[in-house]
């Protein structure tokens, strides 16, 4: 039904991609065989001792077949269970030898191959995509001198600081153990248990409650690399540095009511938009961003850049565009590559180095002794998906799933067998850990920098624009008023919300059950200092880039007797400027305009949803407009278009559907002539009106209209 553009079905190779092909399985025209490639004639019946009779041992395809169906599934992910991925590639805009030496961010000829896997955390694999959580962002650089694996989330902060922490916190976020339940949701008892006695927790947790934890698209995603890294030079001097992904399109998210109900529409939205769009030819691209700060300024902004929970402001150290990162292949296999695929924060590369966030360093541990379980021992390294492309030699030794050949007669260092080889690298073209001098006691122990929990979440929520403040205060309302324990309650809101900003914990707290504080008291959990700056633009969603229509999904709605040529004109507009215009009807029959030319539809009304699309357009035409009315489900859809605040295109008869759809007391009076536009709702007295198409590319692009949005209840 969907035409799809031709430029993804013949991507640009890449060396990874070469890499990866004498491990495809191109079956066509090729006969079924074995394991071993004996060939099989019959896979339909078991060997049996007659016709009735019991199977036999001896039917060793039989026991193979079903031996393999039994193990094709491997442990999911404890977190991030739930993912997608592709293949791309990096480049670098200019050599940054001035602070690395790693050759994929000094030479700019240099096309980097990469995975990236995006992900949610705290859903099984089978739990929907557009839950409000926190999404992965995961990038595996395949680099000339090993892979790099950059991994991160769609925000800045985490939950915690010590990874010590790390196995409670996602104990306390996942279902819970008695009953399995709620999947893939935090609004329930436990995890607010845990957050209402770490106060640790508070940034992370406003980040978890704000627009950014139901984004619209994965292309439409912020990443960053949460820790602070180090950069090293050839001459070794070290920077500081914390790792952004910035896409191009902007960074767009949902309306919490719009996320609860595609989830029933199309729990997989997310990974068939990238799936989409990749296959369309709209390859996802991300900016690579680095805020570089000197090694003595660690302790310089209030805050130490060794605490995961905090954040360094972008007006205080703005963010330096580096480099572009383009996805434009999907996997051949979900399996082999999305699901196999291991990423390991100890994964780096000369040039790059850790530092000594204690979340970090326990980071380093878990991802790789997690890979040894999941994918059933050492040797996953060896997995076609996480194989580097730089050559590897060592003498590791065995293990389960060994896929290397080894040929020497020594598997040892020092050896003069196999003439000394693999002989040591030189090392200035070797990984060399920073000489960091490292003295003190023995001693569990928080620093005392990392003691300021509150300042930043304040931060956070100052920095959002009114309309993002309130989904972040409705979200708080709808978490914490799923939590059955009033203690759990009272705790979050006095002991929580109150040492972030008096009036949300009064108005989290009335719609809760509980008392409202009067007043802040001096925490216990510890200091709040004055951040550097009072608020950070950067941080609010309002201010990301709305001058592109490119990839939107745009609804039309359409039957017999709808306004042909001015849909025809309209869809030319919009798709000439990147967007995707599908025609919505009342079957998959085709559709006659007024003018008696046939359209077929690409959906259905009730195969399709105004949550599906950014935008929903009607063009005009009596009869057209009256069957709409007729149909519930398509009045739905521009009832549920207006109250989600897209943009909404209704021309001449068209305009009437806002009264049908109970929604015109809201909207602003209809035009008396020409084309109007305000506040998201494009109109025209009559169709085909001068300016109607770029009116409605301008509303698209400003992705929500807040002024329409319902005022929170008194």
């Amino acid at each position: 039904m969907r035409l799809r553009k031709t430029a993804a079905k013949n991507p640009p190779t890449s060396l990874k991609s070469e890499s990866l092909e004498p491990h495809r399985m191109h079956s066509e025209g090729q006969f079924l065989t074995t394991d071993q490639g004996i060939p099989i004639s019959e896979t339909d019946n078991s060997l049996k001792a007659g016709v009735r009779g019991p199977t036999l041992l001896e039917d060793f395809h039989f026991r193979e077949k079903m031996m393999r169906f039994d193990h094709e599934r491997i442990p999911e992910r404890v977190v991030h269970a739930r993912g997608a991925g592709a293949h791309g590639y990096f480049q670098v805009y200019k050599s940054l030898e001035k602070y690395t030496q790693a050759r994929f961010l000094t030479d700019p000829s240099l096309r980097t191959p990469v995975f990236v896997r995006f992900s949610t955390v705290g859903g099984s694999r089978g739990s929907a995509d557009t839950v409000r959580d926190v999404r992965g962002f995961a990038t595996k650089f395949y680099t000339p001198e090993g892979n790099f694996d950059l991994v991160g989330n769609n925000m800045p902060v985490f939950f915690i600081q010590d990874g010590i922490k790390f196995p409670d916190f996602v104990h306390s976020v996942k279902p819970e153990p008695h009953n399995e339940i709620p999947q893939a949701s935090s609004a329930h008892d436990s995890l607010w248990d845990f957050v209402s006695l770490v106060p640790e927790t508070s940034h992370m947790v406003m980040w978890l409650m704000s627009d950014r934890a139901i984004p619209r698209s994965f292309r439409m995603m912020e990443g960053f690399g949460v820790h602070t890294f180090r950069l090293v030079n050839a001459e070794g001097k070290a920077t500081l540095v914390k790792f952004h992904w910035k896409p191009l399109l902007g960074t767009h998210s949902m309306v919490w009511d719009e996320a609860q109900k595609v989830s029933g529409k199309d729990p997989d939205f997310h990974r068939r938009d990238l799936w989409e769009a990749i296959e369309d030819g709209d390859f996802p691209e991300y900016e690579l961003g680095l805020q570089l700060i000197p090694e003595e300024d660690v302790l310089k902004y209030g805050f130490d850049l060794l605490d995961a929970t905090k954040l360094l402001p972008e007006e205080l150290v703005p963010v330096q565009r580096v480099g572009k990162l383009t996805l434009d292949r999907n996997p051949d296999n979900f399996f082999a590559e999305t699901e196999q695929v291991a990423f390991c924060v100890a994964n780096v590369v000369p040039g790059i180095d850790f530092t000594n966030d204690p979340l970090m360093q326990a980071r380093l541990f878990s991802y790789l002794d997690t890979q040894l379980t999941r994918l059933g021992g050492p040797n996953f390294a060896e997995l076609p998906i996480n194989k580097p492309v730089a050559p590897v030699h060592n003498h590791q030794q065995d293990g389960f799933g060994r896929q290397t050949i080894p040929t020497s007669r020594a598997n040892y260092h020092p050896n003069s067998l196999g003439g000394g080889c693999p002989f040591l690298a030189n090392p200035k073209q070797a990984f060399t850990h920073l000489q960091e001098r490292v003295d003190g006691r023995k001693i569990r122990q928080r620093s005392g920098s990392f003691n300021d929990h509150f300042s930043q979440a304040t931060l956070f929520y100052k920095s959002l624009s009114k309309p993002e403040q309130q989904h972040l205060v409705a979200a708080l309302e709808f978490e914490v008023g799923k939590v059955e324990r009033k203690e759990i309650r009272e705790r979050v809101v006095n002991q929580i919300l109150v040492n972030i900003d008096l009036d949300i914990a009064q108005r989290v707290a009335r719609a809760v059950g509980v008392a409202p504080p009067k007043a802040v008291k001096p925490s216990k959990a510890g200091k709040k200092a004055k951040n550097a700056v009072e608020a950070s633009p950067a941080l609010s969603l309002e201010n990301t880039p709305k001058d592109s229509i490119k990839t939107r999904k745009i609804a039309a709605l359409v039957a017999d007797g709808f306004a042909g040529k001015e849909l025809a004109h309209v869809r030319k507009t919009l798709e000439g400027l990147g967007a995707m215009v599908e025609v919505v009807g009342p079957t998959l029959s085709p559709v006659t305009s007024m003018e008696g030319e046939q359209v077929v539809p690409h959906k259905t009304y009730l195969t399709a949803s105004s949550v599906l699309y950014d935008a929903v357009y009607v063009p005009g035409g009596e009869k057209s407009v009256a069957a709409l009315k007729r149909v519930p489900v398509a009045v739905d859809f521009v009832r549920e278009a207006f109250v989600h605040c897209k943009a909404l295109a209704l021309s001449g008869e068209a305009g009437t559907l806002l009264d049908t759809a109970g929604v015109s007391q809201l909207a602003l009076p209809p035009p008396t002539k020409g084309v109007e536009g305000a506040q998201g709702v494009v109109r025209s007295v009559k169709t085909e009106t001068k300016g109607f198409s770029q009116l409605f590319a301008d509303a698209i692009a400003a992705h929500r209209h807040w002024a329409r949005e319902a005022p929170p209840p008194a």
